[in-house]
């Protein structure tokens, strides 16, 4: 019998294996097994809106027109932002965009190029 590892987020001993995830069902926290074999901690994984991985770096089109809040202005359908970086957070894409300056994205708007 495999010894499976404690949950990361509550410590849990009461993990269980489904598939290639390892899941609490005491915090309902999932994470792969490959993550936990390689680091031991686990990391926030960030997609697209058509469930691509994003990664610091990458090219990343606009989905849906955004509103700027505090501004009148508008970042419309299809503006394509370059060298994005991944960071934690309800907005998780830092990035900058042409016109409009430093600026915090949902991974949910954007799909990769």
């Amino acid at each position: 019998m495999t010894v499976l590892p404690n949950c990361p987020k509550c410590n849990s001993e009461y993990t269980y294996e489904d598939g290639s995830m390892l899941i609490c069902p005491e915090c309902a926290h999932e994470w792969s097994i490959e993550l936990d074999a390689e680091n031991g901690e686990d990391q926030k994984v960030i997609k697209d809106s058509n469930g691509n991985v994003l990664n610091d770096g990458d090219t990343v089109t606009v989905i849906k027109d955004l509103k700027v809040k505090g501004s009148s202005s508008v970042i419309k359908i299809g503006t394509k932002v370059k060298n994005i970086r991944l960071v934690d957070g309800d907005h998780d894409i830092d990035c900058k965009i042409d016109g409009f300056g430093a600026m915090k994205l949902k991974s949910e708007f954007v799909k990769k190029v």
